[in-house]
Protein backbone atom coordinates (compact mmCIF):
# COMPACT_ATOMS: atom_id res chain seq x y z
CA UNK A 1 0.00 0.00 0.00
CA UNK A 2 1.05 3.69 -0.61
CA UNK A 3 1.37 7.27 0.70
CA UNK A 4 -2.35 7.33 -0.67
CA UNK A 5 -3.34 5.41 2.02
CA UNK A 6 -2.65 8.28 4.37
CA UNK A 7 -4.04 11.09 1.34
CA UNK A 8 -7.70 9.39 1.20
CA UNK A 9 -7.88 7.89 5.37
CA UNK A 10 -6.55 11.55 6.38
CA UNK A 11 -10.24 12.42 5.96
CA UNK A 12 -9.63 15.09 7.49
CA UNK A 13 -10.11 18.13 9.54
CA UNK A 14 -8.88 21.94 10.08
CA UNK A 15 -8.03 25.23 11.08
CA UNK A 16 -9.27 28.51 9.80
CA UNK A 17 -6.48 30.13 8.14
CA UNK A 18 -7.97 33.17 6.31
CA UNK A 19 -5.19 35.72 4.48
CA UNK A 20 -2.65 37.22 6.83
CA UNK A 21 -1.08 40.25 6.15
CA UNK A 22 0.82 41.22 9.38
CA UNK A 23 4.38 41.70 8.68
CA UNK A 24 5.42 39.98 11.57
CA UNK A 25 3.58 36.73 10.82
CA UNK A 26 4.89 36.94 7.14
CA UNK A 27 8.24 37.07 8.72
CA UNK A 28 7.68 33.96 10.94
CA UNK A 29 5.86 32.00 7.62
CA UNK A 30 9.11 32.65 5.74
CA UNK A 31 11.18 30.95 8.42
CA UNK A 32 8.57 28.28 7.77
CA UNK A 33 8.58 28.45 4.14
CA UNK A 34 12.28 28.11 4.18
CA UNK A 35 12.19 25.23 5.81
CA UNK A 36 9.98 23.28 3.39
CA UNK A 37 11.86 24.04 0.47
CA UNK A 38 9.44 27.29 -0.37
CA UNK A 39 9.90 30.60 -1.89
CA UNK A 40 9.14 33.33 0.44
CA UNK A 41 5.85 35.63 0.15
CA UNK A 42 5.64 37.80 -2.39
CA UNK A 43 8.52 36.19 -4.70
CA UNK A 44 5.46 34.52 -7.15
CA UNK A 45 5.37 36.49 -10.09
CA UNK A 46 2.34 38.17 -10.52
CA UNK A 47 2.57 40.29 -14.19
CA UNK A 48 -0.27 40.72 -16.30
CA UNK A 49 -2.84 39.26 -14.12
CA UNK A 50 -5.83 40.84 -13.13
CA UNK A 51 -6.64 42.03 -9.26
CA UNK A 52 -8.73 38.57 -8.34
CA UNK A 53 -5.39 36.97 -9.49
CA UNK A 54 -3.23 38.51 -7.33
CA UNK A 55 -5.10 37.85 -4.37
CA UNK A 56 -5.41 34.31 -5.14
CA UNK A 57 -1.45 33.68 -5.75
CA UNK A 58 -1.67 35.30 -2.36
CA UNK A 59 -4.18 32.85 -0.91
CA UNK A 60 -2.21 30.32 -2.38
CA UNK A 61 1.01 31.28 -0.98
CA UNK A 62 0.09 31.33 2.28
CA UNK A 63 -1.82 27.97 1.77
CA UNK A 64 1.37 26.08 0.45
CA UNK A 65 3.36 26.99 3.89
CA UNK A 66 0.53 25.99 5.97
CA UNK A 67 -0.46 22.58 4.35
CA UNK A 68 3.50 21.50 4.50
CA UNK A 69 3.08 21.83 8.67
CA UNK A 70 -0.10 20.56 8.67
CA UNK A 71 1.26 17.30 6.23
CA UNK A 72 4.39 16.44 8.53
CA UNK A 73 2.30 16.88 11.76
CA UNK A 74 -0.11 13.80 10.14
CA UNK A 75 3.34 11.82 8.51
CA UNK A 76 5.34 12.16 11.37
CA UNK A 77 2.56 11.00 13.87
CA UNK A 78 1.32 8.26 11.56
CA UNK A 79 4.93 6.93 10.79
CA UNK A 80 5.32 6.30 14.47
CA UNK A 81 2.08 5.00 15.46
CA UNK A 82 2.82 2.14 12.25
CA UNK A 83 6.02 1.47 13.69
CA UNK A 84 5.42 1.20 17.91
CA UNK A 85 1.26 0.81 17.74
CA UNK A 86 1.48 3.03 20.91
CA UNK A 87 -2.00 4.67 21.69
CA UNK A 88 -0.56 7.91 22.36
CA UNK A 89 1.06 7.83 18.87
CA UNK A 90 -2.46 7.18 17.49
CA UNK A 91 -3.94 9.90 19.55
CA UNK A 92 -1.47 12.00 17.83
CA UNK A 93 -2.41 11.11 14.24
CA UNK A 94 -5.96 11.49 15.13
CA UNK A 95 -5.02 14.89 16.45
CA UNK A 96 -3.37 15.94 13.09
CA UNK A 97 -6.07 14.96 11.24
CA UNK A 98 -8.74 16.43 12.55
CA UNK A 99 -6.19 19.94 12.88
CA UNK A 100 -6.49 19.37 9.16
CA UNK A 101 -9.57 19.11 8.30
CA UNK A 102 -10.74 21.67 10.55
CA UNK A 103 -8.54 24.06 9.02
CA UNK A 104 -9.73 23.17 5.26
CA UNK A 105 -12.97 23.14 6.81
CA UNK A 106 -13.46 27.12 6.54
CA UNK A 107 -16.46 27.85 4.62
CA UNK A 108 -15.00 31.44 4.46
CA UNK A 109 -11.82 30.60 2.75
CA UNK A 110 -13.74 27.99 0.75
CA UNK A 111 -16.09 30.61 -0.58
CA UNK A 112 -13.83 33.12 -1.14
CA UNK A 113 -11.71 30.13 -2.95
CA UNK A 114 -14.23 29.65 -4.92
CA UNK A 115 -15.10 33.31 -6.14
CA UNK A 116 -11.84 34.19 -6.88
CA UNK A 117 -10.94 31.35 -9.00
CA UNK A 118 -14.19 32.11 -11.58
CA UNK A 119 -13.04 35.73 -11.72
CA UNK A 120 -9.45 35.46 -11.91
CA UNK A 121 -7.05 36.05 -15.32
CA UNK A 122 -3.55 35.61 -16.57
CA UNK A 123 -2.31 33.09 -14.34
CA UNK A 124 -0.16 30.80 -14.96
CA UNK A 125 -1.08 27.02 -16.11
CA UNK A 126 0.70 25.91 -12.67
CA UNK A 127 -0.29 28.28 -10.39
CA UNK A 128 -4.04 27.79 -11.83
CA UNK A 129 -3.44 24.06 -11.18
CA UNK A 130 -2.35 24.23 -7.73
CA UNK A 131 -5.25 26.43 -7.32
CA UNK A 132 -7.84 23.98 -8.44
CA UNK A 133 -6.04 21.29 -6.19
CA UNK A 134 -6.22 23.55 -2.78
CA UNK A 135 -10.10 24.14 -4.09
CA UNK A 136 -10.81 20.24 -3.95
CA UNK A 137 -8.91 20.22 -0.58
CA UNK A 138 -11.49 22.43 0.99
CA UNK A 139 -14.31 21.09 -1.10
CA UNK A 140 -13.58 17.72 0.36
CA UNK A 141 -14.04 19.39 4.28
CA UNK A 142 -16.45 21.48 4.10
CA UNK A 143 -17.92 19.02 6.96
CA UNK A 144 -19.14 20.12 10.49
CA UNK A 145 -16.27 19.32 13.34
CA UNK A 146 -18.02 16.91 15.04
CA UNK A 147 -18.96 14.60 12.18
CA UNK A 148 -15.38 14.98 11.03
CA UNK A 149 -13.94 14.28 14.28
CA UNK A 150 -16.52 11.04 14.92
CA UNK A 151 -14.94 10.13 11.60
CA UNK A 152 -11.29 10.31 12.62
CA UNK A 153 -11.66 8.93 15.63
CA UNK A 154 -13.79 6.03 15.12
CA UNK A 155 -11.53 4.97 12.03
CA UNK A 156 -7.54 5.24 14.54
CA UNK A 157 -9.93 2.94 16.83
CA UNK A 158 -9.97 0.12 14.46
CA UNK A 159 -6.78 0.65 12.96
CA UNK A 160 -5.31 0.44 16.42
CA UNK A 161 -7.13 -2.77 16.58
CA UNK A 162 -5.70 -4.17 13.11
CA UNK A 163 -2.30 -3.06 13.89
CA UNK A 164 -2.02 -4.93 17.64
CA UNK A 165 -4.51 -7.89 17.14
CA UNK A 166 -2.43 -10.43 16.61
CA UNK A 167 -4.20 -14.17 15.59
CA UNK A 168 -4.44 -16.94 18.15
CA UNK A 169 -3.88 -20.65 16.97
CA UNK A 170 -4.49 -23.57 19.60
CA UNK A 171 -3.87 -21.34 22.33
CA UNK A 172 -0.67 -19.79 20.73
CA UNK A 173 -0.63 -16.15 19.30
CA UNK A 174 1.05 -15.85 15.90
CA UNK A 175 2.21 -12.76 13.35
CA UNK A 176 0.24 -13.07 10.09
CA UNK A 177 3.26 -13.66 7.99
CA UNK A 178 3.54 -16.51 10.69
CA UNK A 179 0.38 -17.76 9.08
CA UNK A 180 0.51 -17.24 5.63
CA UNK A 181 4.23 -19.42 5.92
CA UNK A 182 2.03 -22.10 7.86
CA UNK A 183 -0.71 -22.47 5.17
CA UNK A 184 1.67 -22.66 2.53
CA UNK A 185 3.48 -25.79 3.71
CA UNK A 186 0.64 -27.29 5.04
CA UNK A 187 -0.75 -30.44 3.12
CA UNK A 188 -4.16 -31.57 5.76
CA UNK A 189 -7.47 -29.12 4.91
CA UNK A 190 -8.57 -29.46 8.04
CA UNK A 191 -5.09 -27.57 9.15
CA UNK A 192 -5.66 -25.59 6.71
CA UNK A 193 -8.83 -24.17 7.71
CA UNK A 194 -8.02 -23.87 11.38
CA UNK A 195 -5.10 -21.52 9.95
CA UNK A 196 -7.17 -19.51 7.70
CA UNK A 197 -9.79 -18.92 10.16
CA UNK A 198 -7.63 -17.52 12.28
CA UNK A 199 -6.51 -15.10 9.25
CA UNK A 200 -10.01 -13.75 9.67
CA UNK A 201 -10.21 -13.20 13.52
CA UNK A 202 -9.54 -9.75 13.27
CA UNK A 203 -12.95 -9.40 11.18
CA UNK A 204 -14.95 -10.53 14.33
CA UNK A 205 -13.72 -7.85 16.19
CA UNK A 206 -14.12 -4.86 13.98
CA UNK A 207 -16.89 -5.79 11.78
CA UNK A 208 -19.84 -3.99 13.68
CA UNK A 209 -17.38 -1.28 14.02
CA UNK A 210 -16.69 -0.50 10.42
CA UNK A 211 -20.54 -0.72 9.67
CA UNK A 212 -20.74 2.16 11.92
CA UNK A 213 -17.91 4.05 10.97
CA UNK A 214 -19.43 3.60 7.28
CA UNK A 215 -22.60 5.16 8.33
CA UNK A 216 -21.16 8.06 9.89
CA UNK A 217 -19.09 8.31 6.64
CA UNK A 218 -22.14 8.25 4.78
CA UNK A 219 -23.03 10.93 6.84
CA UNK A 220 -20.47 12.94 5.66
CA UNK A 221 -21.16 12.56 2.27
CA UNK A 222 -24.93 13.34 2.20
CA UNK A 223 -23.93 16.77 3.87
CA UNK A 224 -21.59 17.53 0.95
CA UNK A 225 -24.71 16.32 -1.55
CA UNK A 226 -23.41 12.93 -2.39
CA UNK A 227 -25.81 9.81 -2.25
CA UNK A 228 -22.93 7.76 -0.07
CA UNK A 229 -19.59 7.80 0.96
CA UNK A 230 -18.79 5.36 -1.98
CA UNK A 231 -19.97 7.63 -4.58
CA UNK A 232 -18.42 10.67 -3.11
CA UNK A 233 -14.83 9.09 -2.96
CA UNK A 234 -14.75 8.08 -6.02
CA UNK A 235 -15.77 11.55 -7.65
CA UNK A 236 -13.12 13.29 -5.43
CA UNK A 237 -10.77 10.77 -6.92
CA UNK A 238 -11.60 12.18 -10.27
CA UNK A 239 -13.68 9.39 -11.31
CA UNK A 240 -17.55 9.75 -12.75
CA UNK A 241 -19.14 6.38 -10.99
CA UNK A 242 -20.99 5.23 -13.90
CA UNK A 243 -17.68 5.10 -16.28
CA UNK A 244 -15.91 3.43 -13.16
CA UNK A 245 -18.68 0.65 -13.20
CA UNK A 246 -18.18 0.78 -16.49
CA UNK A 247 -14.89 0.26 -17.24
CA UNK A 248 -15.13 -2.79 -14.20
CA UNK A 249 -17.92 -4.36 -16.17
CA UNK A 250 -16.00 -4.56 -19.11
CA UNK A 251 -12.49 -5.79 -17.57
CA UNK A 252 -15.16 -8.27 -15.19
CA UNK A 253 -16.59 -9.61 -19.14
CA UNK A 254 -13.05 -9.40 -20.56
CA UNK A 255 -11.49 -11.78 -18.02
CA UNK A 256 -14.10 -14.24 -17.20
CA UNK A 257 -13.46 -16.56 -20.30
CA UNK A 258 -9.84 -16.55 -19.09
CA UNK A 259 -9.89 -16.82 -15.42
CA UNK A 260 -12.87 -20.04 -15.29
CA UNK A 261 -10.11 -21.58 -17.67
CA UNK A 262 -6.79 -20.60 -15.75
CA UNK A 263 -8.83 -21.74 -12.54
CA UNK A 264 -9.63 -24.76 -13.48
CA UNK A 265 -6.15 -25.91 -14.51
CA UNK A 266 -5.20 -24.42 -10.79
CA UNK A 267 -7.96 -26.26 -9.31
CA UNK A 268 -7.12 -30.16 -10.89
CA UNK A 269 -3.41 -29.06 -9.50
CA UNK A 270 -4.99 -28.35 -6.16
CA UNK A 271 -7.06 -31.59 -6.11
CA UNK A 272 -4.25 -33.41 -6.48
CA UNK A 273 -1.76 -31.88 -4.10
CA UNK A 274 -4.45 -32.07 -1.53
CA UNK A 275 -5.99 -35.41 -2.75
CA UNK A 276 -9.23 -33.39 -2.40
CA UNK A 277 -11.70 -33.58 -5.37
CA UNK A 278 -12.01 -30.39 -7.14
CA UNK A 279 -16.17 -29.95 -6.25
CA UNK A 280 -14.98 -30.09 -2.88
CA UNK A 281 -11.65 -27.36 -2.86
CA UNK A 282 -12.45 -24.70 -0.28
CA UNK A 283 -11.73 -21.08 -0.23
CA UNK A 284 -8.60 -21.96 2.69
CA UNK A 285 -7.06 -24.46 -0.05
CA UNK A 286 -5.73 -21.10 -1.70
CA UNK A 287 -2.94 -20.29 0.41
CA UNK A 288 -4.04 -16.47 0.15
CA UNK A 289 -7.15 -15.72 2.75
CA UNK A 290 -8.58 -13.49 0.24
CA UNK A 291 -7.55 -15.41 -2.61
CA UNK A 292 -6.07 -12.34 -4.26
CA UNK A 293 -2.62 -14.10 -5.12
CA UNK A 294 -1.44 -17.02 -6.96
CA UNK A 295 -0.29 -20.15 -5.00
CA UNK A 296 2.15 -22.06 -6.68
CA UNK A 297 1.65 -23.86 -9.59
CA UNK A 298 2.79 -27.45 -10.28
CA UNK A 299 5.35 -26.62 -12.39
CA UNK A 300 7.29 -24.12 -10.47
CA UNK A 301 6.87 -22.41 -6.46
CA UNK A 302 8.67 -18.67 -7.26
CA UNK A 303 9.30 -18.70 -3.66
CA UNK A 304 12.38 -21.37 -4.57
CA UNK A 305 14.29 -18.76 -5.30
CA UNK A 306 14.13 -16.98 -2.18
CA UNK A 307 13.07 -19.61 0.71
CA UNK A 308 17.47 -19.85 1.21
CA UNK A 309 18.40 -16.05 1.39
CA UNK A 310 17.94 -13.92 4.86
CA UNK A 311 15.37 -11.11 4.95
CA UNK A 312 17.81 -8.80 4.77
CA UNK A 313 18.96 -9.91 1.23
CA UNK A 314 15.69 -9.09 -0.41
CA UNK A 315 16.04 -6.03 0.34
CA UNK A 316 19.75 -5.66 -1.06
CA UNK A 317 18.41 -7.38 -3.95
CA UNK A 318 16.15 -4.66 -4.30
CA UNK A 319 18.79 -2.05 -3.73
CA UNK A 320 20.99 -3.39 -6.44
CA UNK A 321 18.14 -3.29 -9.24
CA UNK A 322 17.39 0.39 -8.75
CA UNK A 323 20.77 1.77 -8.46
CA UNK A 324 21.17 0.12 -12.00
CA UNK A 325 18.41 1.66 -13.12
CA UNK A 326 20.15 5.28 -11.24
CA UNK A 327 16.81 5.65 -9.43
CA UNK A 328 17.30 6.70 -5.85
CA UNK A 329 15.92 3.94 -3.33
CA UNK A 330 18.87 4.20 -1.31
CA UNK A 331 17.72 7.53 0.48
CA UNK A 332 14.46 5.16 1.18
CA UNK A 333 15.61 2.41 2.23
CA UNK A 334 17.86 4.62 4.46
CA UNK A 335 14.74 5.77 6.54
CA UNK A 336 12.73 2.54 6.48
CA UNK A 337 11.21 0.30 8.70
CA UNK A 338 11.88 -3.15 7.08
CA UNK A 339 11.37 -5.66 9.43
CA UNK A 340 9.06 -7.45 11.91
CA UNK A 341 8.40 -6.10 15.53
CA UNK A 342 6.36 -6.01 18.59
CA UNK A 343 3.41 -3.78 17.94
CA UNK A 344 4.22 -2.74 14.22
CA UNK A 345 1.83 -2.77 11.44
CA UNK A 346 1.82 -5.78 9.98
CA UNK A 347 1.13 -4.53 6.26
CA UNK A 348 3.18 -2.54 4.34
CA UNK A 349 3.14 1.05 2.59
CA UNK A 350 5.10 3.62 1.58
CA UNK A 351 4.89 7.30 2.95
CA UNK A 352 6.63 10.77 2.13
CA UNK A 353 7.10 12.43 4.77
CA UNK A 354 7.48 16.41 3.60
CA UNK A 355 7.45 16.00 0.15
CA UNK A 356 11.54 17.04 0.04
CA UNK A 357 13.11 13.91 0.57
CA UNK A 358 12.09 11.99 3.59
CA UNK A 359 10.30 9.03 1.85
CA UNK A 360 10.43 6.09 4.07
CA UNK A 361 8.91 2.46 3.23
CA UNK A 362 7.19 0.27 6.38
CA UNK A 363 7.63 -3.92 5.15
CA UNK A 364 7.52 -6.79 7.18
CA UNK A 365 10.33 -8.50 4.87
CA UNK A 366 10.54 -12.31 4.91
CA UNK A 367 12.15 -14.60 1.96
CA UNK A 368 9.68 -15.25 -0.25
CA UNK A 369 8.66 -14.17 -3.67
CA UNK A 370 5.29 -11.97 -2.45
CA UNK A 371 7.70 -9.96 -0.17
CA UNK A 372 10.39 -9.12 -2.62
CA UNK A 373 7.51 -8.65 -4.84
CA UNK A 374 5.85 -6.29 -2.03
CA UNK A 375 9.60 -4.55 -1.28
CA UNK A 376 10.03 -3.56 -4.66
CA UNK A 377 6.52 -2.19 -5.21
CA UNK A 378 7.07 -0.13 -2.21
CA UNK A 379 10.30 1.09 -3.55
CA UNK A 380 8.59 1.96 -6.79
CA UNK A 381 6.30 4.55 -5.13
CA UNK A 382 9.08 5.42 -3.15
CA UNK A 383 11.12 7.03 -5.90
CA UNK A 384 8.22 8.22 -7.34
CA UNK A 385 7.30 10.49 -4.14
CA UNK A 386 11.00 11.37 -4.57
CA UNK A 387 11.15 12.08 -8.52
CA UNK A 388 8.87 14.81 -8.29
CA UNK A 389 9.91 18.20 -9.59
CA UNK A 390 10.80 20.20 -6.16
CA UNK A 391 10.42 23.89 -8.09
CA UNK A 392 6.61 22.35 -8.21
CA UNK A 393 4.46 24.09 -5.28
CA UNK A 394 3.85 22.39 -2.46
CA UNK A 395 -0.03 21.13 -3.04
CA UNK A 396 1.17 19.38 -6.49
CA UNK A 397 4.18 17.43 -5.61
CA UNK A 398 2.13 14.19 -5.06
CA UNK A 399 1.99 11.31 -7.89
CA UNK A 400 -0.20 12.56 -10.65
CA UNK A 401 -3.11 10.10 -9.26
CA UNK A 402 -3.51 6.76 -7.19
CA UNK A 403 -3.52 5.26 -10.23
CA UNK A 404 -0.39 6.11 -11.91
CA UNK A 405 1.61 5.51 -8.53
CA UNK A 406 0.29 2.12 -7.94
CA UNK A 407 0.71 1.25 -11.75
CA UNK A 408 4.57 2.25 -11.02
CA UNK A 409 4.58 0.06 -8.04
CA UNK A 410 3.15 -2.80 -9.86
CA UNK A 411 5.17 -2.37 -12.45
CA UNK A 412 8.09 -2.64 -9.87
CA UNK A 413 6.75 -5.77 -8.17
CA UNK A 414 5.82 -7.78 -11.07
CA UNK A 415 10.03 -8.41 -11.71
CA UNK A 416 10.08 -10.59 -8.46
CA UNK A 417 8.82 -13.71 -10.83
CA UNK A 418 10.15 -12.77 -14.33
CA UNK A 419 12.57 -15.41 -15.28
CA UNK A 420 15.25 -12.19 -16.83
CA UNK A 421 15.25 -10.46 -13.82
CA UNK A 422 15.75 -13.55 -11.55
CA UNK A 423 18.97 -14.15 -13.48
CA UNK A 424 20.50 -10.96 -13.22
CA UNK A 425 19.51 -9.63 -9.58
CA UNK A 426 17.88 -11.95 -7.18
CA UNK A 427 21.03 -14.48 -8.26
CA UNK A 428 19.40 -17.44 -9.65
CA UNK A 429 20.85 -19.79 -11.99
CA UNK A 430 20.60 -19.58 -15.01
CA UNK A 431 20.44 -23.87 -15.13
CA UNK A 432 17.54 -23.57 -12.90
CA UNK A 433 15.41 -20.62 -14.35
CA UNK A 434 15.44 -21.84 -18.07
CA UNK A 435 13.21 -24.95 -17.48
CA UNK A 436 10.64 -22.87 -15.87
CA UNK A 437 10.77 -19.86 -17.35
CA UNK A 438 7.93 -20.40 -19.27
CA UNK A 439 5.98 -21.73 -15.90
CA UNK A 440 6.72 -18.20 -14.47
CA UNK A 441 5.69 -16.71 -17.06
CA UNK A 442 1.97 -18.67 -17.37
CA UNK A 443 2.01 -17.92 -12.98
CA UNK A 444 2.66 -14.47 -13.76
CA UNK A 445 -0.71 -14.57 -15.80
CA UNK A 446 -2.37 -16.47 -13.09
CA UNK A 447 -1.34 -13.39 -10.71
CA UNK A 448 -3.00 -10.76 -12.74
CA UNK A 449 -6.22 -12.97 -13.35
CA UNK A 450 -6.58 -13.77 -10.12
CA UNK A 451 -6.22 -10.29 -8.10
CA UNK A 452 -8.21 -8.75 -11.05
CA UNK A 453 -11.24 -10.96 -10.08
CA UNK A 454 -10.41 -10.12 -6.39
CA UNK A 455 -10.37 -6.37 -7.03
CA UNK A 456 -13.96 -6.52 -8.75
CA UNK A 457 -15.07 -8.11 -5.21
CA UNK A 458 -13.70 -5.01 -3.57
CA UNK A 459 -15.24 -2.46 -5.89
CA UNK A 460 -18.68 -4.14 -6.29
CA UNK A 461 -18.65 -5.38 -1.93
CA UNK A 462 -17.48 -1.65 -1.12
CA UNK A 463 -19.90 0.15 -2.85
CA UNK A 464 -22.57 -2.11 -1.66
CA UNK A 465 -22.06 -2.03 2.01
CA UNK A 466 -22.13 2.10 1.43
CA UNK A 467 -25.56 1.82 -0.37
CA UNK A 468 -26.33 -0.68 2.31
CA UNK A 469 -25.58 1.17 5.61
CA UNK A 470 -28.04 3.83 5.11
CA UNK A 471 -27.56 6.07 8.82
CA UNK A 472 -31.17 6.21 9.77
CA UNK A 473 -32.93 3.11 8.29
CA UNK A 474 -29.98 0.30 8.06
CA UNK A 475 -30.94 -3.48 8.13
CA UNK A 476 -30.93 -4.54 11.65
CA UNK A 477 -29.49 -7.98 10.31
CA UNK A 478 -26.96 -6.08 7.86
CA UNK A 479 -23.44 -7.92 9.40
CA UNK A 480 -25.68 -11.30 8.76
CA UNK A 481 -26.18 -9.92 5.44
CA UNK A 482 -23.31 -8.82 4.36
CA UNK A 483 -21.66 -12.16 5.23
CA UNK A 484 -24.13 -13.22 2.72
CA UNK A 485 -23.53 -10.75 0.11
CA UNK A 486 -19.43 -11.11 0.50
CA UNK A 487 -19.63 -14.48 -0.27
CA UNK A 488 -21.99 -14.14 -2.79
CA UNK A 489 -20.00 -12.23 -4.19
CA UNK A 490 -16.63 -14.38 -4.01
CA UNK A 491 -18.80 -16.73 -5.96
CA UNK A 492 -19.53 -15.10 -8.38
CA UNK A 493 -16.29 -12.88 -9.38
CA UNK A 494 -13.65 -16.02 -7.68
CA UNK A 495 -15.52 -18.47 -8.69
CA UNK A 496 -15.10 -19.76 -4.80
CA UNK A 497 -17.16 -21.99 -2.77
CA UNK A 498 -19.02 -20.83 0.12
CA UNK A 499 -17.87 -22.08 3.39
CA UNK A 500 -20.53 -23.81 5.82
CA UNK A 501 -20.04 -25.65 9.45
CA UNK A 502 -18.09 -23.02 10.40
CA UNK A 503 -18.16 -21.51 13.82
CA UNK A 504 -17.33 -17.65 13.93
CA UNK A 505 -17.45 -16.31 10.29
CA UNK A 506 -19.39 -13.08 9.98
CA UNK A 507 -16.29 -11.29 10.09
CA UNK A 508 -14.66 -12.58 6.59
CA UNK A 509 -14.76 -9.47 4.88
CA UNK A 510 -13.80 -7.44 7.82
CA UNK A 511 -10.64 -8.68 8.15
CA UNK A 512 -9.56 -7.01 4.92
CA UNK A 513 -8.03 -3.72 6.39
CA UNK A 514 -8.57 -1.46 3.67
CA UNK A 515 -12.38 -1.17 4.13
CA UNK A 516 -10.93 1.25 6.79
CA UNK A 517 -6.84 2.16 6.57
CA UNK A 518 -8.01 2.67 2.39
CA UNK A 519 -11.80 3.04 2.00
CA UNK A 520 -12.79 2.90 -1.27
CA UNK A 521 -9.50 2.94 -2.56
CA UNK A 522 -9.06 -0.69 -4.22
CA UNK A 523 -9.83 -0.32 -7.80
CA UNK A 524 -7.02 1.89 -8.30
CA UNK A 525 -4.90 -1.13 -7.80
CA UNK A 526 -6.61 -2.66 -10.99
CA UNK A 527 -6.32 0.49 -12.18
CA UNK A 528 -2.63 0.47 -11.79
CA UNK A 529 -2.43 -2.80 -13.07
CA UNK A 530 -3.99 -1.31 -16.66
CA UNK A 531 -1.62 1.47 -16.53
CA UNK A 532 1.53 -0.48 -15.87
CA UNK A 533 0.71 -2.60 -18.84
CA UNK A 534 0.47 0.43 -20.81
CA UNK A 535 3.45 2.15 -20.11
CA UNK A 536 5.34 -1.26 -20.19
CA UNK A 537 4.08 -1.14 -23.65
CA UNK A 538 5.01 2.52 -24.36
CA UNK A 539 8.36 2.31 -23.11
CA UNK A 540 8.89 -0.71 -25.57
CA UNK A 541 7.90 1.23 -28.30
CA UNK A 542 9.50 4.33 -27.75
CA UNK A 543 12.54 2.95 -27.09
CA UNK A 544 12.53 0.18 -29.41
CA UNK A 545 13.48 -2.53 -27.71
CA UNK A 546 11.06 -5.16 -25.45
CA UNK A 547 10.31 -4.48 -22.47
CA UNK A 548 12.26 -7.06 -20.97
CA UNK A 549 15.61 -5.46 -22.31
CA UNK A 550 15.51 -1.94 -22.18
CA UNK A 551 18.55 -0.06 -21.77
CA UNK A 552 18.00 0.16 -17.62
CA UNK A 553 19.49 4.09 -17.52
CA UNK A 554 17.22 4.90 -20.61
CA UNK A 555 14.27 3.46 -18.82
CA UNK A 556 15.00 5.09 -15.42
CA UNK A 557 15.87 8.53 -16.62
CA UNK A 558 12.42 8.27 -19.11
CA UNK A 559 10.41 6.96 -16.00
CA UNK A 560 12.27 10.18 -13.83
CA UNK A 561 11.46 12.72 -16.79
CA UNK A 562 8.26 11.42 -17.96
CA UNK A 563 6.58 9.85 -15.10
CA UNK A 564 7.87 11.21 -11.80
CA UNK A 565 9.20 14.93 -12.03
CA UNK A 566 5.17 16.40 -13.28
CA UNK A 567 3.63 15.31 -10.17
CA UNK A 568 0.10 16.27 -10.56
CA UNK A 569 0.74 19.35 -12.21
CA UNK A 570 -1.92 17.63 -14.60
CA UNK A 571 -5.46 16.09 -14.56
CA UNK A 572 -4.73 11.81 -14.34
CA UNK A 573 -6.34 11.34 -18.04
CA UNK A 574 -4.19 13.81 -19.64
CA UNK A 575 -1.24 12.84 -17.44
CA UNK A 576 -1.83 8.88 -18.48
CA UNK A 577 -1.83 10.21 -22.33
CA UNK A 578 1.55 11.99 -22.24
CA UNK A 579 3.62 9.31 -20.60
CA UNK A 580 2.31 6.38 -22.65
CA UNK A 581 0.67 8.10 -25.46
CA UNK A 582 -2.81 7.00 -25.48
CA UNK A 583 -5.98 7.48 -23.12
CA UNK A 584 -6.03 4.50 -20.24
CA UNK A 585 -7.16 0.88 -21.80
CA UNK A 586 -7.40 -2.49 -20.52
CA UNK A 587 -6.31 -3.47 -24.36
CA UNK A 588 -2.70 -3.69 -23.09
CA UNK A 589 -3.36 -5.46 -19.86
CA UNK A 590 -5.42 -8.09 -21.93
CA UNK A 591 -2.65 -8.64 -24.39
CA UNK A 592 -0.62 -9.79 -21.07
CA UNK A 593 -3.14 -11.89 -19.91
CA UNK A 594 -3.93 -13.75 -22.85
Amino acid sequence: MTRSILCWCVLILFVSSGVVAVAQENRFRDRVRASFGLPALGSVPQQRINDEARELVRMLDIYQADLAELHTAITFAFWDARTTGNAEDFQRTADARLAFGRYHSNTETYERLKELRQKATGLDPITARAAERMERAFAMNQLPEDLQRQMVELSSEIEQIFQTQRPVLNGVEYTNNDLLQMIAAETDSEKRKQIWEALKQVGELVNERIIVLAKVRNEAARHLGFNNYWEMSVTFQDFDPAELIRIFDELEELTRPLFANMKAELDAELSERFNVPVDQLMPWHYDNPFFQAAPPSRAVDPDDFYRHMEKEEIVEIALRYFRHLGLPFDRVAERSCMFEREGKCQHAFSIDMDRMGDVRNLNNVKPTAQWMEIVLHEAGHGVYSLGHDPNLPFNLRVPAHIVTTEGVAMLFGALARDPQWLVAFAGADPREVRPVADALRQQRIREQLIFCRWSIVMLKFEKALYEKACHENSDPNLVAHLKELWWDMAGEYQLLRRPTERGSELGDWASKPHFVIAPVYYHNYILGELYASQLRAAFARELRATYGNLNPRAFGRQLQNRVFAPGTRYDWQEFVRRSTGRPLSPEYFAREVR
